[in-house]
């Protein structure tokens, strides 16, 4: 009997482990952006579900709903957009801001005074939607000024 335990132990930690390692899961609104980092080739995962890569491939998960940027001040108006990441544009993302995991960027973040905190994906985007020069990964829904 403790063989038996044993071996089903072991067994459901090979499991968890492989999936650790081998599996990613990607939600319907994700996209998924694989590198891999022995090569240096990007590819698109642009389905949701599960995807089976080797141990050595990255995936960033990017949200592409479209959501609000603004840039708020101490004063009454603010200047905000409705903005979406457009996934076919993806090399040209990556090879302007590089690979990461988009999540973490800003985590750690001091903004005190403002009741909204930039963070990830939505901060990296509100950056280059109200840069001066355009990018095709960026789409502008709409314009709010008040």
């Amino acid at each position: 009997m403790k063989k038996l335990i044993t071996f089903a132990g072991t067994i459901c930690c090979l499991l968890g482990l492989s999936y650790l390692v081998f599996v990613n899961h990607l939600e319907a609104y994700q996209i998924g952006i694989a590198r891999n980092f022995v090569t240096g080739e990007v590819k698109l995962q642009d389905r949701g579900g599960y995807h089976f890569t080797a141990p050595w491939v990255q995936v960033a998960r990017i949200d592409t709903r479209p959501f609000r940027v603004c840039i708020t001040s101490a004063t009454g108006a603010f200047n905000c957009k409705l903005v979406q990441f457009e996934p076919s544009a993806y090399k040209e993302f990556v090879a302007v801001q590089g690979f990461q995991y988009y999540w973490w960027a800003n985590r750690i973040s001091f903004n005190f005074g403002y009741t909204e905190e930039y963070r990830g994906v939505k901060d990296i985007l509100r950056g280059y939607t109200y840069g001066v020069k355009k990018y095709q990964f960026v789409t502008v829904l709409r314009d709010y000024v008040e």
